[in-house]
């Protein structure tokens, strides 16, 4: 009986002992976190895209806490209406970000980019590009397999089937770049929304020389300057044979488009514009 009682009691002190060391190292080493972790938490659209650069929503909130200047975080789903909310819980300067939307810069449709083989492997984008060029002489474009649609959390992507290219629904579209990281042929580009949604860009990404280019699309850019020398806003730059339009610099007076011979830049959300008249 005796053994039995010392037992008792001696398991008894151990656990007891335990839990007074287990209670002062909890004491010693217990993280106390913000509060206002949780109220930005709960501000934020809990899209968790990862579109801010954060892997979730909770990440950004303690990201945002411990920065002393939160211009440069930006919650790109809530937009200027949630910065402006985790502004104030913060007592500080709302980040101030032009809104954006994802546009597609590559106009190889079908009727452009006529195959030259017929692909039978796995229907995605990043295995067709690590296993060959392409079903087209453009190594650059599209692959159509819609890689972007399928991670895109808000459906504001679908595939046309008369063009073979993603199309972005703008009124759906939350510039969260989840589409733009996943495309391996980096086509996707989140740009400034602009005003009346009207955007200049061109859809092009192939980086051969001009003949090469056209005859593997007939919308290709061959890099013969034209826009780039109407500009008069220092918009548009030329290099390894590609022009690129500046959304920053760009005034969408169109100029370039109108000297664009490939049509291989895109103008959207302008109304049709007047037909010349004949002198």
């Amino acid at each position: 009986m005796n053994i039995v009682l010392i037992t008792i009691t001696t398991l008894g002190g151990l656990g007891v002992f335990s839990a007074l060391i287990l209670y002062f190292a909890a004491q010693k080493f217990k993280v106390i976190e913000d509060a206002r972790i949780d109220d930005i938490e709960g501000v934020l659209p809990a899209a968790n895209c990862g579109g801010c650069g954060f892997p979730g929503c909770r990440a950004l909130a303690e990201t945002m806490v411990k920065a002393d200047d939160i211009s440069s975080l930006n919650c790109p789903v809530g937009g200027a209406d949630v910065m402006a909310k985790v502004a104030a819980i913060l007592g500080k300067e709302p980040a101030k970000a032009d809104p954006k939307v994802a546009v597609v810069r590559c106009n190889g449709t079908c009727d452009n980019r006529p195959k030259q083989n017929h692909y039978q492997g796995a229907g995605s984008c990043v295995i067709a590009t690590a296993l060959y060029g392409g079903e087209s002489g453009c190594s650059y474009g599209c692959y159509g397999f819609a890689d972007c649609v399928a991670v895109c959390k808000f459906d504001a992507m679908y595939m046309d089937k008369t063009t073979g290219l993603p199309v972005v629904i703008e009124e759906k579209c939350v510039a969260c770049g989840a589409c733009a990281k996943a495309c391996p042929k980096n086509i996707i580009e989140l740009r400034k929304i602009g005003i009346k949604s009207r955007r200049v860009y061109v859809s092009c990404m192939n980086k051969d020389k001009g003949g090469i280019a056209k005859k593997a699309c007939a919308a290709a850019c061959i890099g013969c300057g034209k826009c780039q020398k109407v500009c008069t806003f220092d918009a548009i730059t030329l290099e390894n044979n590609l022009a690129y339009i500046d959304y920053n610099k760009c005034k969408i007076c169109r100029k370039c488009v109108e000297v664009c011979s490939t049509n291989a830049i895109t103008e959207l959300n302008f109304p049709p514009r007047k037909p010349k008249t004949e002198e």
